[in-house]
């Protein structure tokens, strides 16, 4: 290579990185301004996939200028063509990972911020989609990666699905001798002070949180239950806790005892 073939390719090179560069910006750009109303997961997954391919562009672009100036990038380009076919054949769980993206994309089993539960158990909210996995936050922050293939092989409950919000039962318990209308007042006021419930029942085109019913005589005490609205995004433990917290210190504060098991032993070896 003479000095001006040399100049002229490090001026394409440079200018290639530049352009490259420029194009990924605008393709994050893009798909931030998209995601920010709404975290949709084809969304995640094209900008994960358009960035690879600008890449893969940029490079034959870039071969395709100094391939002019010196036919020796034939050979270096027909070399790593070779490297490329032998990666494809080594590395089919990649393809079918993508391949399991893109189906997962298609059908969209699930969304960004829907909680999900997978066939062996692993629950969690979905963070994020790449071209190879899911990634899943679990109720103590864990992050569970899960191959995009492996998912469409599994059965996935979905809490979310077309849905924005979730519910939850409850049953309560409290003594014989209870109020039962304070008792069904006092259960309902406590799960409307949560900060995690909604109102969630339908009636006459409005949502009201879901009434107390007193459903039962049970040996020890009274059974009342509801049905707790919540936030798809909002771990359903995270409710669950939070509700038996709320209505356990209501009942105490308003003196309505809550029944349990006792034994009565009677010793006859006294007179």
């Amino acid at each position: 290579m003479n000095g001006n073939v040399v100049l002229s390719t490090a001026v394409i090179i440079v200018i290639g990185v530049i352009a490259i560069a420029i194009a990924l910006a605008i393709t994050q750009g893009v798909f931030r301004h998209l995601q920010r109303k709404r975290a949709d997961i084809l969304a995640v997954f094209l900008r994960r996939l358009i960035s690879v391919f600008i890449v893969i562009i940029g490079i034959v672009a870039i071969y395709t200028a100094i391939n002019g100036f010196n036919p020796v990038w034939t050979a270096v380009i027909l070399g790593l063509a070779a490297l490329a076919v032998g990666v494809v054949f080594a590395a089919q769980g990649m393809l079918k990972d993508l391949l399991g993206g893109v189906l997962i994309c298609i059908y969209k089993p699930f969304e960004i911020g829907d909680r999900i539960t997978l066939e062996d158990g692993t629950t969690g909210i979905v963070k994020d989609i790449t071209m190879r996995h899911v990634a899943l936050v679990g109720l103590d922050t864990e992050t569970f990666v899960v191959p995009n293939s492996r998912l469409n092989e599994m059965k996935i409950t979905n809490y979310s699905y077309h849905r924005d919000n979730r519910s939850a039962k409850f049953n309560f318990y409290v003594a014989l001798n209870s109020d039962m209308e304070k008792t069904l007042r006092v259960v309902r006021e406590a799960i409307i002070s949560s900060p995690l419930s909604i109102p969630g029942k339908e009636k006459d085109g409005k949502t009201d949180y879901a009434p107390v019913y007193f459903m039962a005589y049970e040996v020890t005490g009274f059974r009342v239950a509801t049905t707790v609205y919540f936030p798809a995004n909002v771990a359903t433990e995270e409710l669950i806790s939070d509700i038996n917290l709320r209505v356990n210190k209501a009942l105490a504060e308003n003196g309505i005892e809550v029944p349990y098991p006792y034994l009565n032993v009677v010793d006859k070896s006294r007179g």
